[in-house]
């Protein structure tokens, strides 16, 4: 003999079951992904969409089944895509463009050039890490790291120091150039 809540899942796991295969849909032509008609014509119907997916439901209503947060508890972005601020974003890109890039990443905040050596002192050499901490237009969303070496002989480098001035000088002009991303978009509307 079964125990009473073995009984109780069965019961339970077999209703779920049932109930996620009824529905009111009893036709082909009603399903996503075929057109109505399409059966009597011959012709093969669309591809089901993304959108006529969703439409179609769950068990568990129209969201679904939502334990650990899901859509309704996401932090909501600038709506550019990437998770940081756009137009920090943009305003790093534009004011580093003079350096080669190495690596960016726009979901992470994180950019990244590689050695450039200014054509008026070839014995040094200067690298970038640009980080934008939020998604915010404020002064505390950029970091910037300034990597500066000399040269001492034939393809041989040292770390040198960066002079104090030229981490809040970088700062300033992306946040110069954010603002005036900004301050054009909104013109632009």
């Amino acid at each position: 003999m079964r125990p009473p809540f073995v009984k109780i899942c069965t019961v339970f796991v077999v209703c779920a079951f049932v109930s996620a295969c009824a529905g009111s849909q009893s036709d082909y032509d009603s399903y996503p992904g075929s057109a109505p008609g399409d059966q009597r014509t011959g012709t093969k119907g669309r591809a089901a969409t993304v959108a006529d997916q969703k439409a179609g439901g769950s068990v568990f209503g129209d969201g679904g089944l939502n334990i650990f947060g899901g859509e309704d508890s996401k932090q909501q972005g600038t709506g550019s895509g990437i998770g940081v601020n756009s137009f920090l974003w943009r305003a790093t890109l534009d004011t580093l463009s003079f350096m080669p890039l190495n690596s960016a990443d726009p979901f992470g905040g994180v950019i990244i050039t590689d050695w450039y050596t200014p054509g008026e002192t070839p014995d040094e050499r200067f690298k970038l890490t640009a980080y934008i901490l939020g998604t915010a237009l404020r002064s505390d969303a950029i970091k910037v790291s300034v990597f500066r070496q000399v040269n001492v002989g034939p393809n041989q480098w040292q770390d040198a120091v960066v002079e104090p001035g030229t981490v809040t000088s970088m700062e300033d002009a992306i946040l110069t150039r954010a603002r005036q991303l900004r301050i054009d978009s909104a013109t632009a509307e």
